[in-house]
């Protein structure tokens, strides 16, 4: 926290119940790399909202039955999380166009493929969309 500005720096700090949090950050606040003015709630059920969504990436991990290497791993997660946040509307700030286009653009930068690949299948798409259009 000390790269943060002091507008950036929390100011309250949100667990579970796990007695280690409570110690960890009596630590960090005497080492002075927390702030002595962050307040620690400790709420039970507080944090359930995001490991929850956890649970979906879960699912769908599962009937892969693992991965053979991190490197597949990590491509496999990025593409889920990807897709999720797209299907959640949680990607529409990128989406400039608002359409197809710009989620093409968002999917593009997010997996590092060329403009051209993407690009192409969506420009046929939409020539075919519109040629079946009345």
């Amino acid at each position: 926290m000390n790269g943060l500005k002091d507008w950036e720096k929390p100011t309250v700090a949100n667990t579970d119940k796990a007695p280690t949090y409570g110690i960890a950050i009596a630590q960090l606040k005497a080492e002075g790399k927390c702030p002595d003015d962050l307040a620690h709630r400790q709420v039970k059920f507080l944090n359930d909202v995001v490991d929850a969504d956890h649970g979906k990436l879960k699912q769908l991990i599962k009937p892969v039955r693992g991965f053979k290497t991190l490197k597949a791993a990590y491509a496999t997660i990025k593409g889920f999380e990807a897709m999720r946040a797209l299907r959640k509307g949680q990607a529409a700030i990128f989406n400039l166009t608002g359409d197809i286009r710009g989620e093409v653009r968002i999917v593009e930068r997010a997996f590092g493929i060329g403009p051209r690949a993407l690009t192409e299948a969506v420009a046929l798409l939409t020539r075919n969309i519109e040629g079946q259009a009345p």
